[in-house]
């Protein structure tokens, strides 16, 4: 079992990221980098600028601001925080801006935009919410910036971070402990873990969803948290949530339960996905699935109850199909599922999850969907089992650790 000092002096390098912003530097582009809270996106500006630095940009070309830090509170007022960047910018040299948390300040877009019309301008913006690029920021600045959606580690990230040669034992550590960068600070305890991930889900449920949906019942609003943490990965509808709550003597509609859904997923909480009719090429709007952000995050609030394993690697590899790039919808093919459609500019995929398939019948029942699509775009079964790969009729099974790391 390592410990905190294995991890003291460990500046986990979100390469790929980092990677992203580099190509976008000095584009006429606004760049946002968006993502759940402590998922790592103020660490990506202190890398960024470090990379700056290595160019030989100067300090006083780079202007920062966490607009959560208590200091900075003066700067929530639109005057005051244009008169202060401002008063920093060096007309005859080239500047970089990084406003950190920026949905704190109301109606930051009018600012924004007046920096990005100047020439010798380079900004970079991040926030915790997803209203972040709606409405009139989206229409303003359409076509004039680029998102990167950041998510917590992903299995490659906290395995470098871990270094362990037994990728089974560190793939156990990651879903019973968390993806957030900041629980290797904190490896020495996993009651200190757990605190944090409780303080953290209070945080964004307190801080952000309640107070920006006007919800009045936060019991009731936990309560569909957990049914939505314990459910990951299963068909749901704001009706079918109702009624449970409904049932269990909690009397509830469908267009609260829907706000809270739409909070929850704003915040990056949640992920919603959607399903897609392969046959008739359709995207279908009843009965999403949900996963999480983080399976650490769902453990904390579900406590013991929360190990499915089969539904966690489910889960797991959908936030990787996001991390790589993908569109993520849920497969129907006549009257069978396939776990995940998985669609970029170049290509598509058909994806089935499953702890195991050493089981006949098991393999059987994941094959059977992915038989039945005639188009010739890859198709994967991915498993824990650690066995050689195998091909069924070009349908490839293969192990997910081994595709977490391939990337």
């Amino acid at each position: 079992m390592k410990n905190m000092k294995d991890f003291e002096l460990i500046e986990i390098n979100r390469k790929n990221f980092l990677n992203k912003l580099i190509s976008f530097k000095d584009k006429q582009l606004i760049k946002v980098i968006s993502g759940v809270r402590r998922c790592g996106k103020s660490t990506l500006m202190q890398q960024f600028i470090k990379y700056l630095f290595t160019l030989g940009i100067k300090e006083e070309q780079i202007i920062f601001i966490n607009f959560e830090d208590f200091e900075n509170r003066d700067l929530l007022n639109l005057d005051n925080f244009y008169n202060y960047v401002s008063s920093k910018i060096i007309k005859d040299k080239k500047m970089y801006l990084f406003f950190d948390e920026i949905q704190q300040v109301k109606d930051f877009q009018k600012v924004v935009d007046s920096f990005y019309i100047k020439k010798n301008i380079d900004i970079y913006l991040t926030g915790s919410n997803s209203t972040l690029l709606s409405g009139e920021l989206a229409t303003l600045l359409t076509g004039r910036y680029v998102e990167i959606k950041m998510l917590p580690l992903s299995f490659k990230e906290f395995s470098s971070v871990m270094n362990e040669e037994n990728i089974q034992k560190t793939y156990k550590e990651y879903v019973e402990t968390s993806s957030f960068p900041y629980v290797f600070s904190l490896w020495d305890s996993k009651q200190n873990i757990t605190e944090y991930l409780d303080g953290l889900f209070n945080s964004i449920v307190l801080k952000d969803i309640v107070k920006r949906k006007n919800i009045s019942d936060i019991k009731m609003f936990l309560s569909v948290c957990e049914f939505i943490f314990d459910n990951i990965g299963l068909e749901v509808s704001s009706k079918k949530i109702a009624d449970t709550m409904t049932s269990n003597g909690r009397k509830i509609d469908s267009r609260t339960i829907e706000n809270y859904l739409t909070g929850l997923a704003e915040s990056f909480v949640v992920h919603k996905v959607s399903r897609f009719n392969i046959k008739g090429k359709e995207y279908l709007k009843s009965l999403e699935k949900y996963y999480v952000c983080d399976i650490g995050l769902r453990k904390a609030l579900l406590g013991k109850k929360s190990m499915d394993v089969g539904h966690i690697l489910e889960n797991v590899v959908y936030l990787e199909l996001i991390r790589r790039g993908y569109n993520v919808y849920i497969g129907k093919i006549n009257s069978l599922e396939v776990d995940f459609v998985a669609m970029n500019q170049n290509i598509t995929m058909y994806i089935q999850v499953a702890a195991s398939v050493r089981d006949e019948s098991t393999l059987q029942r994941e094959l059977a969907p992915l038989t039945q699509i005639r188009d010739s775009y890859p198709k994967l079964i991915l498993t824990l089992d650690e066995d050689p790969d195998a091909d069924y009729n070009g349908i490839l099974r293969t192990n997910v650790l081994e595709w977490l790391l391939n990337n």
